[in-house]
Formats: structure tokens, C-alpha cells, sequence
């Protein structure tokens, strides 16, 4: 396995275990003003790391032009929609959409990057995508009636689809990892002005200063969002949109095993079928047989 790999193995175990977390934190917090306040919090985070690692710089004309059109996809749109649909839907619709983000960012990635993926790697997002079908369907009582809801949670997955493909055409000379600190900065500022508009609570953020509520902010503000997305989008830069998205399967996966750990939630019989699958497509759809399979070629010859 690839290190970008092991990587993205590792943010998305922080992605999936950063579910449990907002679960806690929006009992006592409004959803839309956390995800505004957090997302500034990541962005500035990041901008501090990039500082450290050297790469930090201030953004030309151009750039910031690119950065503020990437921002409103991955950031804005894709959060608020998010924000909004989830309020007009069910879990399990909304599962099954979000679910759909690899084949999305794939069927992209094709038809603007023209891209040509093997059958072998289109087989393993189907197979992911059906682990999440029925990882998502299990205990539940199916599928509610399309709603607009839906409509707008499909909104925010192909935004954030698209905005995977912007990054990966990104100018080589700005790294996509300071890219990624000005555009959760960026996309936090609108988030907060829309909440101000919505006239959402925001005196809730003093639960914050508490212990429990602080800390777990910030590992979902720091490690799983500013660490998590600064490593995401380096990821798409190095290996393309389609490699990487593949791994958002795992989100699922670790989801369950965190609302297992953290919240005491049962992991149920045909959820474990559908993890299975979703391991198996991600090793399939990730490439890792071709490449094993390459491998082995070389070797005999």
C-alpha cells in the first residue's frame, strides 16, 4: 500500500470517528453555527501549520480568484446544502446520497479530466457503493419518499464532487494543502454571515469553554477537519480525484466502529456485511490489486 494511502486511511478513521463527535456536540450546539465556527477554527489551523512547514504565502490576484471559486464549491455549498437537506430528509436518503460521492467524483472526473479508469477499479465503486447501500439500509425501515431535502443533499455531494476535480488542476506552484487554509477561512465567513441571516443561536458557543464540549471540538475542528482536509486535498493533488475519493467509503466504516466505541451504538449482522464490501471496493477501486498484480508481473519477468 501507497504512504498517501496509509494517509488516507488515517483521515478517514478521523472523518468517521468526527461523526460521533459533532453527534455530542450538536445536542447542545446549533448545527449550522458549529460547522461555521469549527470550519474557521480548522482553516486557521491550518494556515498556522502551513506557516511552520514553510509553504505558507500570501495568494496572488489569480489565486485568489481560484481559491475563492474552490471554496464556494467544497466549502459553502456543499456544508449549507448539507446543513439544509438534512433537515427535510431522512438519515437513510441522505446516507444513500453522500454514499454516492465516489461515483459521482468518478463519472466527473471522466467526462472533464477524461480520465480512463479500468473495469476492474469501476467494479470496486460499485462495490463499495453497495456495502454502503446495505450498511446504511440495515435496521432501519427503508427508504423514505424523495423529498426536496434530497434534492439538496445531492446538491451538496456534487459540489463537493466537482470541487474535487478543481483542486486537482490546481496551479503546481500553489500547494493544495495552504490552499485548502485560505478556502475553509473563506467558506467559514460566508457560513457564519448566511447564520446571521438565518438568525441562528450563536450565544451557544459558550458551551465551548467547558472541558468536555472544548476538547471535543477541538479534535473535530483540529485533527479531523484542518488535519483531515489539509491531507485530503494533498492527496488529490498526488494521485487524482478518483484514487482518493474512493476512500470516503471508509467513512461509513469508521462511523459505525466510532458510534460502537464512543456512543455504544450496536453494530448489527448485515451492517458487517456491508463493511466487508466496503473494504473490498475500496481495495479494489483504490487500485491495489492492479498494482499488486503489476507487481507480481515484473517480478517473474
Amino acid at each position: 500500500m501507497k504512504k498517501i494511502h496509509i494517509l488516507l486511511l488515517l483521515v478517514m478513521m478521523l472523518w468517521g470517528f468526527n461523526l460521533s463527535a459533532l453527534k455530542v456536540l450538536v445536542v447542545e450546539i446549533d448545527p449550522f453555527v458549529l460547522t461555521a465556527f469549527r470550519i474557521f477554527i480548522a482553516g486557521i489551523t491550518v494556515l498556522l501549520i502551513s506557516k511552520g512547514m514553510g509553504i505558507f504565502r500570501f495568494p496572488t490576484r489569480k489565486e485568489w480568484r481560484f481559491i475563492i471559486y474552490i471554496g464556494f464549491f467544497n466549502v459553502v455549498l456543499h456544508h449549507m446544502f448539507l446543513a439544509l437537506g438534512l433537515y427535510s430528509t431522512s438519515g437513510v436518503n441522505a446516507g444513500l446520497i453522500l454514499g454516492s460521492g465516489p461515483l459521482l467524483t468518478m463519472m466527473l472526473s471522466i467526462l472533464i479530466l477524461k480520465d480512463v479508469v479500468t473495469r476492474l477499479r469501476v467494479c470496486g465503486f460499485f462495490l463499495g457503493f453497495a456495502g454502503i447501500l446495505l450498511t446504511t439500509l440495515a435496521g432501519s425501515d427503508g427508504l423514505s419518499t424523495l423529498s426536496i431535502g434530497d434534492g439538496m443533499v445531492f446538491i451538496s455531494i456534487f459540489a463537493q464532487a466537482f470541487s474535487f476535480i478543481l483542486i486537482s488542476k490546481l496551479n503546481p506552484t500553489f500547494d493544495p494543502r495552504l490552499l485548502t487554509g485560505y478556502m475553509l477561512v473563506f467558506g467559514s465567513v460566508v457560513l457564519f454571515v448566511f447564520s446571521l441571516f438565518m438568525n441562528r443561536p450563536l450565544v451557544e458557543l459558550e458551551m465551548l469553554f467547558s472541558w468536555k464540549f472544548g476538547s471535543v471540538f477541538l479534535f473535530s475542528a483540529v485533527l479531523c477537519t484542518a488535519f483531515g482536509h489539509m491531507t485530503y486535498n494533498y492527496a488529490i493533488k498526488q494521485v487524482g480525484p478518483v484514487e482518493s475519493t474512493i476512500f470516503i467509503n471508509l467513512n461509513t466504516f469508521f462511523a459505525l466502529v466510532g458510534a460502537a466505541i464512543f456512543l455504544g451504538e450496536p453494530i448489527i449482522k448485515h451492517q458487517l456485511i456491508g463493511l466487508v464490501l466496503i473494504l473490498a471496493g475500496v481495495f479494489i477501486g483504490s487500485g491495489s490489486i492492479e498494482y499488486i498484480r503489476n507487481k507480481r508481473k515484473i517480478i517473474r519477468e
